[in-house]
Order: structure tokens, then C-alpha cells, then sequence
């Protein structure tokens, strides 16, 4: 079965113009930056049938006569055709959204015959587009969405609510768009249970920096999301540990869990850095060097005055970063140096996520290995 990629337009091939959205004359014409070069490179690597679907309201009426829309749309053809790009099917709804028509967008009238048709294959279907009516005909369709984030459509809260599930991918660039495409998601759901903790950690190597936390330890949660964000990770934990005895359960698990967790998210490795360092933070300097080799090992050299910052023992920050070595088959070498407790042990995790942020990024490009030995 054959998988579909549905493009919307305006906004996602074509600029879209501020002024009345409307694409008809040759000074409102130009491509989304990448939009060529990349379809053509879909197009010659992937085996999707292609497939556009755009809503122009009104195309045909006198306020939006035929001919002030054909001639651009075939300079678009046109041009995609000349990197190797050609559309399966084409489908423009000309209906104005008051009308409330099946055929308009997220309707799927235009498109039914796509819909029972066995020899395409939905579930693995992508719709790429950037407003809400976009995401929402993945949803109708059955498949996801790739979102193309504009500053001219927003997702209300209500439509944000309603659609996430469905958006696969969120992307800023057709670079973006190509990457995930070419290389997928490194997305990881892992639990850990013991009579001492109960970890749940949702992990997405390419997401945005999100996180949700949940340890117990308000400090800790605080420096698990510094990992996330600035190592551009989704990041979700909850752990339930015995914080009656005392934090060190909970502490070391979560480190094990979050390492075995990259461990299973860095199955495959070609394409990828491998390598990562460094951060300052104030007067406090942090030095985080990494490799995801699969050896594990750990240098730590960091020393800290006080006992505690927030609830979190300082003698547990190497144990920490000691227990994510060993489950992630990881060297890390870690150096610190500076006057502030809080400034030192933040810039540690806030160059060990940059040092991850690095590491873990892929070469749509490369299906290299990163090691001379043939596997890692």
C-alpha cells in the first residue's frame, strides 16, 4: 500500500499575502523558502502518492475570477515539476467557509475516493498544512498532521485542545519537514518499577522542550526540566519513590530510567553527531563532555559546600548523572567551577542538555555510522 501526502497551498508551498490571502497576480507569487528543493527531494526519495487539497474561497465568482488564480497556480506546477516534483491529483474547493460545504476543508468530499481505496495505506499518511483545518483533516482522514507553524494562523486554545493528537510533527521550515519525513521521530515510552520507585518516562529525542515533571523534589523537577528544554527534548517523568525514607531512591531510579530510556531512543545511530559539550552560568563555569559510544563511563569533577539545595542532597548530583552513564551506555565528563551553589549545579544540567542537544542530532543526509569500528 502506498502512503499519501496531502499539501495544502497558500502558506505551505506559496507565501501567503497579508493583505487579502489571495494569490492572484505575479507580484503576490513567490515560494515558501525550501518548498522546491525539498518537494523535489520527497519526491525522488519517498513513495507517496501526492496529493493537493487548498480551499479558495469564492475561485470563479467575480470577486475572484478564474483567471486572476490559474496563471500563478501553473507558474507553482510548473516550477515543482522542474525539481521532479509533480502532483498525483489536484483538488481545489472553491466554496466560501459560511457555506459549510463537505467539500471544503476539513471536509473530505474531494478526497473520498482516497478514503476506500485499499491500495493506499492512511494510518501512515500525512497531511501537511498550517491552519487548524489542516490538522483537522488529518483527523477526518485518519492520519496525521505535519504542522507548518505560520504567524498568520494560531491554533486557538479550544482547536489546540481538539487536534495535538493528531499533529505528528511541528515544523518552522521545509528543512524541518524533510527531516522528519526522511528520518522519523526518536520517540520512547519507558516505565521502571521496583519496591523502592515506580518511574514513568516519555521521552521524544526531537521534540521541542517540553516537560512535565513529577519527582517529589521540587529541585530536581526543576533540573529535569532544564534538560529538556535546553536540550530541545519532550520530556514527561512521574515517579512515585519512598521519599519517606529518604530522596536517594528516587534520585538515582530516575537517573537509570532516563538512561535506559535514551538508550532504547538511540537504537540506530547513523546520521548521528555523537559528541556534545559545554555551558557557563554566571560566575560558575560548567564543562559537560558526552558520547553516546555505548561505553558507559563518568569523570566528575565538582565539588559543592552546602548539604542540600532545595530538598535535594548534593552528594546525589553525581549519583545521578553516574546512574544515566551506566543505562545509556554514555562517557560523560563532567567539570565545574564557580562560587554559587544553585549557578553551579544548574549549569551543570544546563550543559549536559546542550551537550544531548548536540549529541543526539541526525544528518537527513548521512546514513553513516559515527565510528570507524562499523557499530556502536
Amino acid at each position: 500500500m502506498k502512503p499519501i501526502l496531502f499539501i495544502d497551498r497558500d502558506g505551505v508551498i506559496l507565501e501567503e499575502p497579508k493583505s487579502d490571502y489571495q494569490i492572484d497576480s505575479i507580484e503576490k507569487t513567490s515560494f515558501i523558502p525550501g518548498a522546491i528543493s525539498h518537494l523535489g527531494k520527497i519526491a525522488a526519495e519517498f513513495g507517496f502518492h501526492k496529493v493537493m487539497v487548498t480551499n479558495q474561497d469564492g475561485l470563479g465568482t467575480e470577486s475572484y475570477p478564474i483567471e486572476s488564480f490559474e496563471p500563478y497556480q501553473q507558474l507553482m506546477i510548473r516550477t515543482l515539476e522542474g525539481e521532479g516534483f509533480v502532483f498525483d491529483e489536484i483538488f481545489v474547493d472553491v466554496t466560501f467557509a459560511a457555506d459549510n460545504k463537505p467539500t471544503r476543508k476539513p471536509g473530505t468530499a474531494l478526497i473520498s475516493h482516497l478514503l476506500n481505496n485499499t491500495h493506499f495505506d492512511l494510518a501512515n499518511s500525512f497531511v501537511i498544512g498550517d491552519r487548524w483545518s489542516d490538522i483537522a483533516l488529518a483527523k477526518n482522514v485518519g492520519c496525521k498532521a505535519i504542522y507548518l507553524k505560520s504567524p498568520l494562523h494560531q491554533l486557538t486554545e479550544a482547536q489546540e485542545l481538539e487536534l495535538r493528537p493528531f499533529i505528528a510533527f511541528e515544523a518552522n521550515n521545509w528543512s524541518e519537514i524533510y527531516s522528519f519525513l526522511k528520518l522519523g521521530l526518536r520517540k520512547v515510552s519507558h516505565t521502571r518499577n521496583t519496591k523502592e520507585t515506580k518511574i514513568s518516562v516519555e521521552l521524544n529525542l526531537d521534540g521541542k522542550g517540553d516537560a512535565k515533571i513529577e519527582t517529589g523534589l521540587g529541585f530536581f523537577d526543576h533540573m529535569l526540566e532544564q534538560i529538556a528544554r535546553h536540550g530541545a527534548l519532550d520530556l514527561n517523568i512521574k515517579c512515585d519513590g519512598d521519599l519517606h525514607i529518604d530522596e536517594h531512591h528516587t534520585i538515582e531510579d530516575v537517573g537509570i530510567a532516563l538512561g535506559e530510556a535514551f538508550a532504547l531512543g538511540l537504537v540506530d545511530k547513523r546520521g548521528m553527531e555523537r559528541y556534545g559539550y559545554a555551558l557557563p552560568m554566571d560566575e560558575a563555569e560548567a564543562k559537560v563532555l558526552i558520547d553516546f559510544g555505548g561505553r558507559n563511563w563518568i569523570v566528575w569533577d565538582a565539588e559543592f559546600k552546602r548539604e542540600k539545595i532545595g530538598e535535594m542532597p548534593t552528594e546525589m548530583f553525581f549519583h545521578f548523572f553516574k546512574s544515566f552513564s551506566d543505562a545509556a551506555k554514555a562517557n560523560l565528563n563532567i567539570s565545574c567551577k564557580g562560587d554559587n551553589e544553585h549557578h553551579k549545579i544548574e549549569a551543570i544540567f544546563k550543559a549536559f542538555a546542550k551537550s544531548i542537544k548536540m549529541a543526539v542530532r541526525r544528518n537527513p543526509d548521512s546514513d553513516a555510522l559515527p565510528s570507524t569500528k562499523g557499530v556502536l
